[in-house]
């Protein structure tokens, strides 16, 4: 608890700070507090509550402006009862912004950071995710995980560079098996509860296992051009230590390119990148995926004013998969040589805008998998606004993406009052 407060007081500290820090021209605070209710639909989830969320959360969130600097931040507090009553308190995003010259800006500090063009499918975008917030009804936000990091960007006539330096590895936020069940490989089951929490073996802490990731664009004509690199670790914990019995995250590079464009009344997007599984460079370790290549394209059109539709295909080949093949073990879960994921999703808007349906589904031919998020919204006033949800997950077998999560179906309300 007291390591709690002073993480509390060190977080408003740097709030109070930031303000000299900018000069102070203009401040601004905003925020909202949010009620977040749910609960599983399967009675044979393992997991030690039936409750997939019981939290109230205050956000408070602060902006300050001068000719010379911008501060940006969002501290989140949190009062959790879906298991045992918990608080919390997260720096989301705590950065000062500043120009050196005419072409160049900085941003260091807690930031969350993406890109890409893929519509909740990320192939160059290598930054840390929340999927425990996916899965369980937060907002939209809370899919992209904050990290400590420099980010500098270089303005230029052939384009726009930017290089984003991540001092600690931060690795995604997976089902863990407290709030919701996973599959285990070394069980060959899907699990939960005290018995399974799940946590990977982090790289050491040392410069050398630094994250980086640079992206180059530039429009031509009406098509934004990128070009990327990623140089760190999984973001999964997808390697197994066979001596120690426990999962880590094996070395990466990622080499990638993406465009988009408007194109047939809408907007088209192609994304393509090269997964370079460093630990496993000949492709015959069972135990370390193999080298990839990922693509995916995506089209989105508006069919009406109120009505906004979005269609994706993507697919994964894996290198040396006969390599691979011949290193199995009796016993091995056997992957794919070619994965395809289509997505699709659909928006309304009803009753002067006020009401938004959203359906989105993730459905793998090739694994027969499915996720799906559905939700309603309604905005009552301004400041007030009513919601509800579900997560639906369904698969043949219980190690894919999204068979693994099968048990977790649940459903949410959410009540959001900005100020």
């Amino acid at each position: 608890m007291l390591n709690k407060v002073a993480r509390g007081f060190a977080a408003l500290l740097l709030f109070l700070l930031a303000i000299p820090m900018t000069g102070a021209g203009e401040t601004y605070f905003t925020g909202f507090l949010q009620g977040l209710y749910g609960g599983g639909l399967d009675s044979n989830n393992p997991t030690s509550s039936e409750m997939t969320a019981s939290e109230t959360r205050l956000q408070l969130r602060m902006e300050s402006f001068s000719n010379s600097a911008e501060f940006f931040g969002r501290l989140d507090f949190t009062y959790d009862d879906y298991y045992e009553p918990a608080t919390d308190l997260e720096l989301r995003e705590g950065f000062v912004k500043f120009k050196l010259g005419g072409k160049f800006d900085f941003q260091i500090g807690r930031q969350i950071i993406t890109w890409g063009t893929g519509d909740l499918i990320f192939i160059n975008d290598v930054f840390a995710k929340d999927y425990q917030s996916f899965f369980n009804g937060r907002d939209d936000q809370y899919l992209k995980a904050p990290q400590n990091a420099l980010r500098a960007s270089f303005y230029s006539a052939p384009g726009t560079f930017n290089i984003v330096f991540t001092p600690r590895f931060t690795p995604n936020r997976i089902p863990t098996g407290e709030r919701l069940s996973y599959y285990n490989p070394m069980a060959g089951e899907i699990v939960g509860g005290s018995d399974y929490y799940f946590e990977g073996r982090m790289p050491e802490a040392e410069f050398k296992n630094s994250e980086i990731a640079a992206r180059f664009s530039r429009y031509i004509g009406t098509a934004d051009l990128a070009l990327y690199f990623y140089h760190g670790f999984y973001k999964n914990p997808t390697g197994i230590d066979m001596m120690a019995m426990e999962a880590f995250y094996p070395r990466l590079n990622v080499y990638g390119t993406s465009v988009r464009m408007p194109i047939l009344g809408g907007i088209a997007w192609l994304e393509s990148g090269y997964f370079d599984s460093r630990d496993d460079n000949s492709g015959d370790d069972p135990t370390v995926p193999n080298s990839q290549l990922s693509s995916l394209i995506g089209f989105e059109r508006q069919l009406t004013s109120t009505l906004t539709a979005n269609l994706q295909y993507q697919n994964k080949y894996m290198i040396d998969h006969d390599k691979y093949v011949n290193s199995l073990v009796p016993g091995m879960i056997r992957v794919d040589e070619m994965y395809h994921l289509i997505t699709a999703r659909i928006t309304q808007l009803l009753l002067m805008e006020t009401v938004t349906i959203s359906a989105f589904g993730f459905y793998s031919p090739s694994d027969e998998d499915f996720y799906g998020r559905f939700s309603v919204s309604y905005k009552y006033t301004d400041a007030l606004t009513l919601a509800a949800g579900a997560n639906i997950f369904d698969g043949t077998e219980d190690y894919t993406d999204f068979g693994a999560f099968k048990q977790n179906d649940n459903v949410y309300i959410k009540i959001t009052y900005g100020y």
